[in-house]
């Protein structure tokens, strides 16, 4: 297996920089054994059966971008950009700076009602001490930050008032993401009823998505994944072992949810509750223990999440899957279209 082996070519016009209107609206690429059908979010149940089970990421973005003025005693200001990636206690995160060449450990930040003083760097990575923790920060970040787009949306346009909705889930509760877990920005309230019409049960697990999950492999000999913070509860745990029970599918809607899944099962060698930081690399060989189908939308080429999906599906199965979205007009990517993947033939009763 190489690296080249997950690369594709995409015709710019794919990248979706806006997601469609209303939620459900995205097209759904249905993947089911060796069968593929081109549908829409909307008619999501019509894929499913009753007693099947997806499983949401309930966490919810921050506005982890900053700007900000660096302050320093007798020399002059810099103007800096800050990238929250993960926090570490109360009031102390780590980050990405630009340009990280400009900060020293002991300089002070300001950005506008809030400050952060540099405690170290290694790069352009820093740790940085907000001058407030808890509830007050959150209402500071509030005020002065900005949603933190993708790198492949932010540089082709700026975060403005409307992605403080769109780059959000409907059940977003648990703050602490700097990257929304992307499949589910297609379900609504709308869609959620209409699931449990059907039959379709939901739970909800946490995985507090970093920024890594957008730095490319360069190597998969030596690839290592950012950890991030994730929790499944004990209602999760009975919500998919009830699932099993009655002969139903444990399908995660996006790769967030998934690895938490597979983290708890891996950790245990069946699903039990789980808490703690994962920095599972879920790539071909991969022995899925707790998972049996996945809601995704499409990813980047040569990126840890199209390793997942070449996992579920098979890489010459992943290969076409994704030719036929891009030959279809598929969006791609965080605001693009979505995908319904259900290895070994798991055709719904409908």
């Amino acid at each position: 297996m190489r690296l080249e082996d997950f690369d594709f070519t995409l015709p710019e016009e794919l990248i979706a920089l806006r997601p469609a209107r209303p939620r459900a609206a995205s097209r759904l690429l249905v993947a089911d054994g060796e069968a593929i059908a081109d549908s829409t979010v909307a008619r999501l149940p019509d894929w499913l059966a009753p007693g099947d089970l997806l499983v949401l990421n309930d966490t919810r973005v921050i506005p982890a971008r900053l700007t900000g003025t660096r302050a320093r005693t007798g020399g002059a200001g810099a103007h800096i950009e800050v990238t929250l990636v993960q926090r570490e206690s109360g009031a102390v995160w780590r980050a990405l700076a630009r340009p990280g060449k400009r900060l020293a450990p002991g300089d002070r930040i300001d950005f506008a009602a809030l400050s952060a003083e540099v405690l170290d760097k290694d790069g352009a990575e820093v740790r940085l001490r907000f001058d407030r923790e808890g509830e007050a920060l959150a209402a500071a970040l509030d005020a002065v930050g900005e949603t933190p787009l993708p790198p492949y949306i932010a540089a082709r346009r700026k975060a403005d008032a409307a992605d403080r909705e769109d780059y959000q889930t409907v059940f977003a509760t648990r703050p602490g993401a700097v990257a929304a877990p992307t499949a589910a920005l297609h379900l609504d309230e709308t869609l959620l009823a209409a699931l449990a019409s059907r039959g379709v049960a939901t739970t909800r697990v946490t995985l507090h998505v970093g920024a890594g999950t957008f730095l490319p492999v360069k190597d998969l000999a030596t690839h290592r994944m950012h950890a991030e913070w994730g929790e499944i509860g004990p209602a999760a745990v009975e919500a998919v072992r009830a699932a099993r029970a009655r002969g139903g599918r444990v399908i995660p809607v996006g790769t967030t949810a998934l690895r938490v899944l597979e983290t708890a099962a891996a950790a245990t060698g069946d699903l039990a509750p789980w808490r703690g930081e994962t920095d599972i690399f879920i790539r071909p060989g991969h022995r899925f223990r707790a998972t049996d189908g996945l809601m995704t939308n499409f990813h980047l080429p040569r990126s840890t999440l199209l390793m997942l999906v070449a996992a579920l599906m098979g890489l010459d199965r992943i290969r076409q899957i994704y030719a036929h979205a891009i030959a279809n007009g598929y969006r791609f990517f965080s605001y693009g279209d979505s995908s319904l993947l259900l290895p070994g033939g798991l055709t719904a009763r409908r």
